[in-house]
C-alpha cells in the first residue's frame, strides 16, 4: 500500500536520524530530518507532517520545550525519543503534550508500530457526520449515499472500505488490502463490488473521477 503520511525526524545524532530514515523510507513513509529546534521548526513553517519523531537531548532547545512550542501552535502527534526511561521524565514528556514515548536503544519495529498506532488513532472516521465525495453524500450510520437526491443503500462490505478510503484519501489499496478490509476473498468479487460503488458515488461511473483504478496496483479514493 502506498504511504502518503509525512515524519519529522529531529535528532543530534547522525546515525540514528540516518537508520530512522531508511528504515521508514522502506516502510513507504515520507520522511524529512532536523539536526536541532531550529531546522525542525523552519521545516514545520511550510511543511504539514502526520507525525514528528523527537529526541529529547539534543543541544539547544531541547524535545521537552519543543514539544510544548509546537502544541500551542499545531496540532501534530510527537513522539519523544530519550535515553533516560525514568517515570518521571516519561511523565514530563507526556505533561507537555508528547502522544508516546520510547526510551533509547529501542527496536525501529516498535517505533514503526507506534507511528502506525497514531496515526489510525488520528485518521479515526466521525462516521456521524455526512461525508461528501464530489456532490455525492455518505451517511455511513444509515449506509446511504444521496447522489443528486437519489438515496441508494450500501451494504456492510462496501461501508467497511468507505470507512477506510475515506479515512485516508489518496492511499491506493491492493485487491488483497481491499479484500481483508471488506471479508471479500475473490478478487472478481472485489472489482464487482467496486464497479457498485461506482454506480453510486460517480456521476459517470464509466469515468469515475473519485474511486479510481490505479493500473497494476489497486484502487484509491480521492475527495473532492
Amino acid at each position: 500500500m502506498e504511504n502518503k503520511n509525512h515524519i519529522l525526524i529531529v535528532d543530534d545524532d547522525d546515525r540514528i536520524r540516518n537508520l530512522l530514515k531508511d528504515f521508514l523510507s522502506e516502510n513507504h513513509y515520507i520522511v524529512s530530518t532536523a539536526e536541532n529546534a531550529d531546522q525542525a521548526k523552519e521545516k514545520l513553517n511550510y511543511i504539514k507532517f502526520d507525525t514528528i519523531i523527537l529526541d529529547v537531548m539534543m543541544p539547544g532547545q531541547d524535545g521537552y520545550d519543543l514539544t510544548k512550542e509546537i502544541k500551542r501552535q499545531i496540532k501534530v502527534p510527537i513522539i519523544l525519543l530519550t535515553a533516560k526511561g525514568e517515570v518521571e521524565n516519561r511523565i514530563k514528556g507526556l505533561e507537555l503534550g508528547a502522544d508516546d514515548y520510547l526510551g533509547k536503544p529501542f527496536e525501529p519495529k516498535e517505533l514503526l508500530l507506534r507511528i502506525r498506532n497514531i496515526i489510525k488513532k488520528g485518521n479515526k472516521l466521525d462516521l456521524k457526520i455526512i461525508h461528501k465525495i464530489g456532490i455525492a453524500e455518505v451517511n455511513l450510520n444509515k449506509m446511504t449515499v444521496n447522489l443528486n437526491n437519489k438515496f441508494k443503500k450500501i451494504n456492510n462490505s462496501e461501508k467497511k472500505v468507505l470507512i477506510e478510503m475515506l479515512a485516508n484519501p489518496g492511499t491506493t489499496y491492493s485487491r488483497e488490502e481491499i479484500g481483508k478490509i471488506s471479508g471479500i476473498s475473490q478478487e472478481r468479487s472485489i472489482d464487482v463490488m467496486i464497479t457498485r460503488l461506482r454506480q453510486k458515488l460517480e456521476l459517470d461511473p464509466k469515468n469515475p473521477k473519485f474511486l479510481q483504478t490505479i493500473r497494476g496496483s489497486g484502487y484509491v479514493l480521492w475527495i473532492e
